[in-house]
Parts: C-alpha cells; structure tokens; sequence
C-alpha cells in the first residue's frame, strides 16, 4: 500500500467524514477537490491570507464521539502554491501518533484512543492556529446549518430583535446568534432586516457586518448597508463605514463595484483602512480594469500604507496576480506607483 503523503489522502484512507471550510478572507466552504490538488501542486489556493492557506477541517474519525476541528494555517511559496515542509512534518506525526493502526487506515476503525490522540495534534503544531471569535461564529452557523442541526439558543433573541418585533436589550445579543442569523438570511428576513438597518446601534451593526461578509447579500439589505455606510462616511465614523465596506465585499454586483469607485475616486474618504477594507473583504471587486489601477494609485499616494504588504497579499490571489502585475508595470512614468516601486527595489 502507498504510503500517505497529503492531508487528502488521510482523510480518504481513513474513511472519515469530512467537511472543509476556508477561514483565511473569510468563511466559506471548501471543495475537497481544492485540497487534494493543492497538496498536488497543480492548483494555487484561491484565497490567500497572509502568506498562508488558513483552512477549517472538520471531521469524524473512527467512534468519534462528537466531530474534531483541525484549523491549519499551511504556507504559502510566493506563487500562492503550498510550501509542503511543515504539512509533511504534521502529516509524520499524525501517522507516528497512530502508530501501528495507519496500515488499517480504510479497512478497519481506529479505536477511541487512537481519534483522540488524532484530535489532540493540534497542540504544540506550527500550523495550528486561532481564529477570530468572528470567524469561530461563523464556521460553527455554516457548519450545523449545513448538517442540518439546530440553530444556537442566541439566534431566537436575535430574529425578534432585528425583526423589530420585541424591545431587547441589543447588549445581551450574542455574536453567535447574530452569525446563525446571517446563514439563514433568505428574501424575506432580508425584507424585513433592510428598514431596521439605518437605526441599528453602532455595536450591533459592527457585529452584524462582520457576520454578513461572508456571504453575497440580497439587495434590500446591499442597499441598506451601503446607505449607512455612506452616512458612517458622513459622520466622520470610520470604523462604520469599514465594516460596511466589508459587509458587502462578497456581493458581486454593479452596484457594490460602483461604491468601491466612488471611494477610491474619493482621496479624502480613502485612507489606509478603506483600502484594507476592499482589500481584505471585497477583493473580487479590484479584478476590473478601472477600480485595480485605482486602488493602486491611492494605495501608492498615501504613504500611511504598508505598500508592498499589500501588494504581495492580493498578488497571492490567483485571479489578481496578472492584473496586478500588469497594472504596477502599465503605471506611468513619475507616478505614485512607480515612486513607491522604485523605492521598493532601492531597499532590497
């Protein structure tokens, strides 16, 4: 029998069952055919952070009494694909934990000991790693929600506050109630959220937008959020108007592209947290030929910005990696850009 060389084929060997999740730009699922081939070396990961593959597996193995949840950070070489050193290094251990019990992977089941040592690994691993209490929220709504499985009890609180329909004290809210909320948000909810947008207080429509950015919103909501934003904006509240920016990131549509443009036509509005903001959240939106070169453009000319951090991070990005590339070469001549690369080339 081969020998296991990839997280993949463990999984498979072992018969568990296994759901993945990115959790580097934000909480989605993962195919596992991005996985297996990635750990191939034929596909770049598809949404960097940082310089690493940031990756939830959740999984049941053997009589697992309750699934285990590895979060791996793998690194990333500076194509975006994967440097195998510490993933073959996790994947050594894993099989010495098992020990004897790694030739029956597949046809016999690892008993209670050998999974919880399996979910044990976590400890002392250099891919191991914490995610925010946002993203913990969210992968736990996406994942029992996909397995069909209750809601947290916070989520009752939270659909009579946002519904207007009971008068609760917005403190006692929970974030995971708020995340469960955010997963179940078809067209009626978001009828009914969209007016109560604009008069939400300022604690509750950070956390709400946190939790919303993960997924594409419908319009009534886009809508709403947008036009808070814009008031954020107005008022001078700029952490407002970053998780609004955020909130809409993963909502594709012409009306969130021409609120990035209006922002970064804007000098005065788009400092170094707005362009994170579109960075981090609504990268999909910089792949146009007008709104990339201008994100670089304000990028470049605000010398607040880690300018070469930014760039190597959306460069990581498979789909921006040509464009952004195109666009610091097409830069013109004596331009805030081509100032801050040639300063880049003058300290290597």
């Amino acid at each position: 029998m081969q020998p296991i060389q990839t997280l993949d084929e463990f999984f498979t060997r072992s018969g568990a069952e296994v759901s993945l999740y990115h959790m580097g730009r934000r909480v989605t699922p993962c195919r596992r055919e991005t996985l297996r081939a990635f750990e191939n070396g034929e596909l770049a990961w598809p949404e960097p952070w940082q310089g690493h593959a940031k990756v939830a597996i959740v999984f049941r193995l053997g009589d697992m009494p309750e699934p285990a949840i590895w979060f791996l950070a793998l690194p990333l070489d500076e194509l975006g694909m994967l440097s195998p050193a510490q993933r073959d290094g996790f994947i050594n251990r894993l099989l010495e934990t098992l020990g004897r019990n790694v030739a029956n992977l597949g046809t016999n089941e690892l008993g209670r000991q050998e999974t919880t040592d399996v979910d044990h690994l976590m400890k002392d691993n250099p891919l191991a790693f914490t995610p925010d209490i946002t993203f913990q929220a969210m992968l736990n709504a996406q994942a029992t929600h996909a397995l069909g499985l209750p809601a947290s009890q916070h989520l009752e609180p939270v659909e009579a506050y946002l519904s207007g329909q009971q008068v609760i004290d917005w403190q006692a809210l929970g974030l995971q109630g708020i995340a469960d909320y955010t997963v179940r948000l078809d067209q009626s909810v978001a009828d009914t959220l969209a007016p109560r947008i604009s008069t939400l207080p300022t604690s509750v429509i950070h956390s709400l937008c946190y939790c919303l950015e993960h997924q594409p919103l419908a319009e009534p909501v886009l809508s709403a959020i947008r036009e808070r934003g814009e008031q954020a904006a107005s008022a001078g509240d700029l952490e407002t108007l970053c998780a609004c920016i955020r909130a809409v990131g993963s909502t594709l549509t012409p009306e969130v592209g021409d609120w990035y443009t209006s922002l970064l036509k804007d000098s005065a509005a788009c400092g170094p947290d707005v362009l994170a903001a579109i960075a981090g959240r609504g990268w999909s939106l910089l792949e146009d030929a007008e709104r990339l070169p201008l994100f670089l453009q304000r990028l470049a000319e605000d010398k607040r910005t880690q300018f070469t951090a930014v760039i190597r991070d959306i460069a990581l990005i498979p789909r921006l990696r040509l464009p952004v590339m195109i666009a610091l070469r097409d830069a013109p001549a004596g331009s805030a850009i081509q100032q801050r690369m040639a300063n880049v080339m003058a300290h290597r």
